[in-house]
C-alpha cells in the first residue's frame, strides 16, 4: 500500500484569495454607495431649484401687469424694503434659495412678450463635502407669463 503524504498550505491559500476577492467587490461596492447617494443630493438639489422657479412664476402670474418690477439680476441684491408686492416676493424668495440651496442665488427676467426666464445657482460640494472642490450647479427655466 501507498501512503499519501499530506498537503499543506493549499487551505491557507485558498481562504487568502477568498479573502482578496471579497474585500475587492465590498470595497467596489462602498464606492457604488457613496456614488448613488451624491447622485441623489444632485436631484434633491434640483427638485428644490425647480419648486422655487415655479414659486415665483406662480406669485408673478398673480400680479400679472407689474412683470417689470420683477427683474432682478443673479449677482444682484434683493430689494431691501417690500415696498411692494413684487420687491416682497423677491425678498421672500431669495431668502428661500439661502435656506434650501447652499450658496443658493438667483435672478429672473422677462422680456417686452412677457416671456420670464428664471436662472438659479447653488454649489455643489464633492462627497468630501469640503469647499475647496465645490462646482456651480445652473438651473433655468423659462416661459411666458
Amino acid at each position: 500500500m501507498k501512503k499519501f503524504n499530506a498537503q499543506y498550505g493549499v487551505g491557507l491559500i485558498e481562504v487568502m484569495v477568498t479573502v482578496l476577492i471579497l474585500s475587492t467587490s465590498l470595497l467596489g461596492l462602498a464606492a457604488l454607495q457613496s456614488r448613488a447617494l451624491q447622485y441623489n443630493h444632485s436631484a434633491y438639489m434640483r427638485s428644490q431649484a425647480n419648486i422655487l422657479a415655479y414659486d415665483l412664476l406662480d406669485r408673478m402670474r398673480a400680479s400679472r401687469g407689474r412683470l417689470a418690477d420683477y427683474n432682478l439680476g443673479i449677482n444682484d441684491a434683493p430689494p431691501m424694503a417690500s415696498g411692494n408686492q413684487a420687491q416682497s416676493d423677491l425678498i421672500e424668495w431669495r431668502q428661500a434659495l439661502n435656506e434650501l440651496l447652499p450658496e443658493g442665488s438667483g435672478g429672473i427676467s422677462c422680456d417686452t412678450n412677457n416671456v420670464c426666464t428664471v436662472v438659479i445657482q447653488w454649489a455643489e460640494h464633492d462627497a468630501t463635502g469640503s469647499d475647496g472642490n465645490a462646482d456651480k450647479s445652473n438651473f433655468q427655466y423659462m416661459t411666458r407669463i
